[in-house]
């Protein structure tokens, strides 16, 4: 089968699209016929290397995607072969503690396609059928594909970790990403108003169709006295960063007394400076999140199969040209996914 291999960090040029053998389903495992698989920041992580953390290369990249089921291992109880379905991209080792009770993203032995082994972007790949999510039929492998990763991040930032309530206020940052097109359509859904910022106007015109109510050009206007002037300086309950370094000092500096800063991430870098009192003075919380447990997933996967919330596709290529796909991510000219067609 055809995979996109990586067997050394660097840039775009590391990755290969190579014959690699392909794969049959273990107990308890479904094969899927990889039919689209999505790009998330993440893949640029794996593929350049992060400073003291070993991925386990050689590896074939890829957290989502979505095909159809061509075999099934033995065991297998609800998924039967022909089936379409997309990939949940989180893995664990569904026996302890926080496995049983629906916490798997907290699992010791928690891992993500395409980081912690093969991923999607191949022509097949086995998971454990509990991560086959069934597709309705109107929907298509690309969308399907560019839904779970970004979806589940966001649904878990906002309903778990952050318990937003109808009618609260969230300032989204960096409003052309994955995540972060998610967060502007999970916190209308769950009844918040909503801002967002971005540094193009084709990001900030599409964050408002979206569901955001203003759109901050944040290369051109200080988002903090934004968002005091907008909210008569209340400051707003909820920001959603995965920006870090410095914008997290902002983002708190935003809030309102008892607010909340959520951050799945740190693509401007991981140094935090701030000021302690600000914190302790207004009650506010500084609160980490990485994926969501396999209930998060299916729940918020309900709701884009019933066509409650979308994902955003900017572009669709095929496999071959993955180098591109990466170069097009890393430029972050694009609003949405970037998805690759196999």
């Amino acid at each position: 089968m055809k995979a996109v291999w990586v067997s050394a960090h660097g840039g775009p040029n590391v990755l290969e699209v190579v014959d690699r053998p392909r794969p049959e389903p273990g107990p308890g495992e479904v094969r899927v016929r990889v039919r689209a698989a999505a790009l998330n920041h993440l893949d640029l992580w794996v593929r350049r290397g992060v400073e003291g953390h070993r991925f386990p290369l050689p590896l074939i990249t890829g957290c989502d995607g979505a095909g159809e089921v061509d075999a099934l291992g033995e065991g297998v109880l609800a998924i039967r072969e022909g089936q379409r379905v997309a990939i949940a991209p989180g893995i664990s080792c569904g026996v302890c503690t926080a496995c049983c009770s629906g916490r798997q993203n907290l699992c010791r032995f928690y891992g993500i396609f395409g980081e912690t082994r093969d991923g999607t972007d191949a022509e097949w790949i086995c998971i454990p059928e509990q991560n086959a999510l069934p597709m309705p039929d109107d929907m298509s492998f690309v969308d399907a594909a560019a839904t779970p990763l970004v979806f589940l991040t966001a649904w878990h930032m906002l309903k778990n970790r952050c318990a937003l309530q109808p009618g609260e206020t969230v300032l989204v940052h960096a409003a052309g990403s994955g995540v972060s097109m998610a967060a502007i359509q999970i916190a209308r859904l769950l009844g918040a108003r909503v801002f967002a910022t971005a540094s193009r106007p084709e990001k900030l015109e599409k964050a408002l169709e979206l569901g955001a109510e203003m759109a901050i050009n944040y290369a051109e206007k200080d988002f903090t006295r934004a968002v005091r002037d907008v909210t008569s300086k209340r400051g707003v309950d909820v920001v959603v960063d995965h920006v870090g370094a410095e914008n997290i000092s902002k983002s708190l500096r935003c809030l309102a007394k008892g607010g909340r800063v959520v951050t799945c991430g740190a693509t401007a870098g991981p140094k935090l400076e701030s000021d302690l009192r600000l914190i302790f003075f207004k009650s506010l919380s500084l609160l980490g999140s990485t994926m969501g447990g396999l209930g998060d997933m299916r729940d918020v996967w309900d709701l884009v199969a019933a066509g409650r919330m979308h994902p955003v596709v900017a572009e669709v290529m095929p496999l071959e040209e993955v180098r591109r796909a990466h170069e097009l991510l890393e430029s972050r000219a694009v609003f949405g996914k970037v998805v690759l067609e196999t």
